[in-house]
């Protein structure tokens, strides 16, 4: 059985939404750089192994990528799962379990990356919004994009309501991902994705949709 394993830095929904889905594995651990992010106490509730690699106690990002990479191998996973991740790794990281680190990133990438993703999609003005789930590498949510969801940016959309339907998706969307994964299907293979059985979908999606008169 394989073995995945979830890094957080709060509350960990999407992390809720993985361990939900009944995945074809094993989750090992779920480690935050936060010792008082709220996921942790929700995954010990479940029998999950959990550890904390705090940043703050390190003075370099390089000590803490290896520290966190020296935590996880402890584990021995399969997969990593970043979930509400809010650290950038580094170059020697990322190297280190190439091909096997996943992020869900909320907004449709190349489009808006790093934080407060919503804002910036309502001040670009555009119709549609969402989420993508990623290979990581170095480039900070440049990585390959394996799927995205999109919801349509509705009038009189604020953050907070556009962020509630942008959720729902990442739900719904990372764990069918990771199943992927576990599965066999999906692999990163010179740095191209490659999934197996993918469909093509030949019809467009339009937004806005007006009532014709």
């Amino acid at each position: 059985m394989k073995r995945y394993l979830i890094l957080i830095s709060g509350r960990g929904s999407n992390m809720e939404a993985l361990l939900d889905a009944g995945l074809p594995g094993a989750c090992a651990a779920v480690i935050s750089n936060r010792p008082d992010a709220d996921g942790l106490a929700s995954a010990a509730r479940r029998g999950i192994a959990t550890a904390v690699v705090d940043h703050r106690e390190f003075a370099s990002r390089e000590d803490f990528d290896a520290a966190l990479a020296a935590k996880i191998e402890t584990f021995a996973p399969d997969l990593v799962l970043l979930s509400g991740f809010m650290r950038i790794l580094g170059d020697t990281f990322v190297a280190r379990f190439s091909g096997r680190v996943l992020n869900i990133h909320p907004s449709l990438l190349p489009s808006f990356r790093g934080i407060k993703t919503h804002a910036q999609a309502l001040a670009a003005g555009v119709r549609l919004h969402g989420c993508s789930v990623h290979f990581v590498t170095p480039a900070l949510d440049g990585g390959p994009i394996i799927a995205q969801a999109a919801v349509p940016v509705l009038a009189g959309d604020d953050e907070s309501h556009l962020a509630e339907r942008v959720l729902v998706e990442e739900h719904r969307l990372y764990p069918r991902v990771a199943r992927w994964f576990l599965d066999g299907r999906l692999q990163l293979l010179d740095g191209r994705v490659r999934l197996a059985g993918e469909v093509a979908i030949e019809a467009a999606l339009h937004a806005p949709q007006v009532e014709e008169t």
